[in-house]
């Protein structure tokens, strides 16, 4: 079987999808040790198979929760948070 794979630059090695179904644990364990592995659909990149560690990595926020309400434009407006007083309506079941 002719080896499709060739280097993509900075995102590992490059797969034809089929190749890929043919060879999935090869692929995953590339991930692993070389880095991310893209996968190509009639020759243009469309998937990017890349170890749980560096998904982990690349999709953890930038910043805390508390220092993105501390950057917020919205930061000092007054909000009204006060329960309304009026009662419930009622929903036929």
């Amino acid at each position: 079987m002719k080896d499709s794979r060739k280097k993509h630059g900075e995102h590992g090695e490059e797969w034809q999808l089929q190749e890929a179904k043919n060879r999935l644990s090869q692929v995953v364990e590339s991930a692993l040790r070389k880095g991310p592995q893209t996968i190509t659909l009639r020759g243009k990149p469309t998937a990017v198979v890349v170890s749980f560690e560096e998904f982990k990595m690349l999709t953890r926020p930038q910043t805390s929760l508390v220092q993105f309400f501390q950057e917020s434009p919205l930061r000092g407006v007054e909000l009204d948070v006060t329960r309304s007083s009026e009662p419930s309506r009622e929903v036929e079941l």
